[in-house]
């Protein structure tokens, strides 16, 4: 006999009954679908329902057993095979070469890569874990043959070990281990202070990595005077092997402190790695301005799915990240310093009303650099150097010697104590006696460097440069004409109307040196070659200093 099934109408008032009557005054309006009653009632139906015995009566979804000997079938619904797309093996390879030339290329931007498969281009996501089956055979693991996992033991029994051991010691070759081995010649290198330490703190990467999670856009700033110094590698390697979808400027800062051509020497060397701007962090009178602006809007457009972008400022302290949004902003919304550590925590600034600013506390990943390099690269505030007179040296070797007569009013000195000697009696800095006061005339030093009064640049690596027409340092005027473009040329100028020596490394390559009178015109005034590859972890300060 069939049962029929009920087809009559719940009279029940209950919230999960689609039919019930609507209820006047209780809002009966706005009453469940009956859509809206079966979501809820799977989310009630996670267990099964046994009576008293503990039997199942109704199993859970999903978890029902059909009774022995029933055939299954899976229903042929298209919609199984909705999502599914086939390619060719020709397309996948395009798909790949395209892709991935994209995202090497810093000047073009990948749109939803969340949509797109960026898996099939990183082929090592598929083989990063070890399958079982690649050590093991599949009848040795799974098979009814399946063996007890044990240990793969080389020798047999305990004599061929010792047979081994003794083998081992014989072959032994002490030449090899002495470069690891080195003799302790009774001394200790002296620990930095503390304040060496500035910028490395977990606080400060910790402040770091919040602004980093937070932001679309990330701009490094750096000090145009030397970028490479005060570029943090460790935070480039993160963000494009952990955040590829984050987008990453450079901006060169202080270009009012560098001659024109060593800004555009700069640009054209790091924009062949990522976007390079230069830039002049000033409220009044800014450079620079309108090309970062307008670079945030033309990202702000790429992330039209999203109502706002926020870009993140991080370097070195005292590069000027601070005053860099105070120039976008048009007024001083960042507290700023002309010392290391002003900024502490991370800070959000609206620019526009899709577009936020996040600047970020002074960072410095760990390196090499001694004790004088992190002062004049502004890391440490000159007021905790205890030993300021012992970093003038290098500042002497850096800056050129007229720059330092016209800025402390001083005709010329023998040596570093002498230096130092003449500006503390010009400035009337002395002790009792009439000595000069050496540390205070030292971080007066110091704090000009830092501040910028003292001309001083790095070059780019590879980077030459012949004197032009107007140089005041010679009136001779140059053609030079190589045939090698590969060429490594050194060129060294000597007085008015002297002949110019051409040295080359290749001496395959040919080159054609003519001196002109004053009054020819120069059809070539300087070469620059720029490195197709700069390596950025050096620092580049000692050896290519004017």
């Amino acid at each position: 006999m069939i049962k029929k099934k009920k087809t009559t109408i719940s009279k029940s008032a209950a919230s999960t009954n689609p039919d019930r009557m609507k209820e006047v005054g209780k809002g009966g309006h706005n009453m469940r679908s009956q859509s809206t009653i079966k979501r809820l009632n799977m989310y009630r139906s996670g267990k099964a329902v046994r009576n008293r015995k503990g039997k199942i009566v109704q199993a859970a979804a999903f978890q029902s057993e059909l009774a022995p000997g029933t055939r299954a079938r899976v229903e042929p619904n298209r919609r199984w095979f909705g999502n599914t797309r086939v390619i060719s093996q020709s397309s996948l390879q395009k798909f790949q070469e395209a892709v991935t030339d994209t995202v090497k290329d810093s000047y073009q931007v990948v749109l939803n890569p969340s949509k797109l498969p960026m898996s099939l281009v990183k082929e090592s996501s598929k083989t990063s874990r070890m399958h079982i089956l690649d050590t093991e055979s599949f009848g040795s693991t799974f098979g009814k043959k399946a063996t007890r996992k044990k240990p793969n033991i080389v020798v047999s029994d305990l004599q061929e070990m010792t047979q081994k051991i003794s083998q081992a010691s014989d072959d032994y070759d002490e030449e090899k281990d002495n470069d690891l081995v080195r003799d302790w010649d009774g001394t200790y290198s002296i620990a930095l202070a503390k304040y060496f330490n500035a910028g490395q703190s977990r606080r400060i990467w910790n402040e770091l990595y919040k602004v980093l999670d937070c932001s679309d856009v990330v701009i490094q700033v750096l000090d145009v005077r030397n970028p490479l110094g005060t570029r943090c590698p460790r935070v480039e390697k993160f963000l494009a092997k952990e955040k590829p979808h984050k987008h990453l400027i450079f901006l060169l800062n202080k270009v009012d402190l560098v001659p024109t051509w060593l800004t555009k020497a700069w640009v054209a060397t790091l924009s062949k790695e990522k976007p390079t701007v230069a830039f002049h962090a000033s409220i009044k009178n800014p450079f620079g301005k309108g090309a970062v602006i307008n670079l945030l809007r033309q990202f702000g457009k790429l992330h039209s799915e999203k109502k706002n972008i926020s870009c993140g400022f991080i370097g070195y302290p005292n590069v000027g990240k601070s005053s860099v949004i105070n120039t976008l902003q048009k007024k001083k919304v960042c507290k700023v310093a002309p010392l290391a550590g002003e900024t502490k925590v991370w800070q959000y600034i609206t620019l526009m009303k899709h577009i936020f600013l996040v600047d970020c506390p002074g960072i410095v990943h760990q390196s090499d650099d001694s004790e004088t390099d992190l002062i004049l690269k502004g890391v440490v505030r000159v007021e905790y150097v205890q030993e300021p007179d012992h970093h003038i040296a290098e500042v002497l070797r850096r800056v050129k010697k007229e720059h330092l007569a016209r800025q402390y009013q001083i005709s010329d000195w023998e040596s570093t104590e002498d230096f130092l000697s003449k500006i503390a009696v010009r400035s009337g800095k002395l002790l009792k006696g009439g000595l000069p006061d050496i540390k205070a005339v030292s971080k007066i030093v110091l704090n000009d460097w830092q501040r910028g009064k003292l001309p001083y640049f790095v070059k780019p690596p590879g980077y030459i440069e012949l004197p032009s027409k107007g140089d005041e340092n010679t009136a001779a005027e140059v053609e030079v004409i190589t045939a090698d473009d590969n060429a490594e040329v050194e060129v060294i100028t000597a007085d008015d109307n002297a002949e110019v020596e051409v040295i080359t490394a290749d001496d395959n390559a040919e080159v054609e040196v003519i001196t002109a009178d004053d009054n020819a015109e120069d059809e070539i005034d300087s070469i620059k070659k720029f490195p197709e590859n700069p390596d950025y972890s050096q620092d580049g300060v000692n050896e290519n200093v004017d």
